[in-house]
């Protein structure tokens, strides 16, 4: 709850969890991204905050592959960051989370989506549904990964062993991230 809690930093970080995680930020790749992002820029120049959603199985299967009270929450804290006149903003998620990022990301206004920085997504539940990118987004600002044999990112929800395994992609997507920031 860094950006409600503290307001504007430099970098603000608004994360979107998988299904099942805990708390706001999950106990996977969210808060690994963060530490990553913290120990590149430094804690006092990162605002992490996550998504209030409750990610079950079921809600996978509204249109768009997340249920729309989390795609409202995650637009309403982008709407927020995006009056930091001088912070730049980062969206990412994984797995449910990954496709309300899509959903949030895409309706949001021009000014808005403009202000964004960049996006990353994990397991990817909506890269084959969107032709691997996120509508009305500037591909050369997204970075969508998905691990080989990873069904989700295919256009199932079969979930595989593989589908766990994106931590092991942090330390690239941190990289992304420095070097669009």
């Amino acid at each position: 709850h860094e950006l409600t809690e503290f307001g504007c930093k430099p970098i603000i970080f608004i994360w979107a969890k998988a299904t099942i995680e805990p708390g706001n930020m999950g106990n996977t790749v969210g808060p690994r991204l963060s530490d990553g992002l913290k120990a590149v820029f430094g804690p006092a120049n990162v605002a992490t905050q996550g998504v209030d959603y409750w990610g079950f199985i079921e809600t996978n299967f509204y249109p768009g592959g997340a249920p729309p009270w989390g795609i409202f929450d995650m637009q309403l804290l982008l709407n927020s960051a995006a009056t930091c006149p001088d912070s730049k903003i980062i969206a990412a998620g994984y797995s449910q989370g990954a496709a309300l990022t899509h959903r949030a990301v895409e309706g949001l206004s021009q000014a808005v989506k403009d202000k964004i920085t960049a996006v990353v997504t994990f397991g990817d539940t909506q890269t084959w549904q969107d032709g691997g990118r996120i509508k009305n987004f500037d591909t050369n600002r997204t970075l969508i990964i998905c691990n080989a044999g990873d069904a989700v990112c295919t256009g199932t929800l079969y979930v595989f062993p593989v589908h766990f395994d994106y931590v092991k992609w942090v330390p690239t997507a941190t990289y992304y991230l420095a070097q669009k920031l």
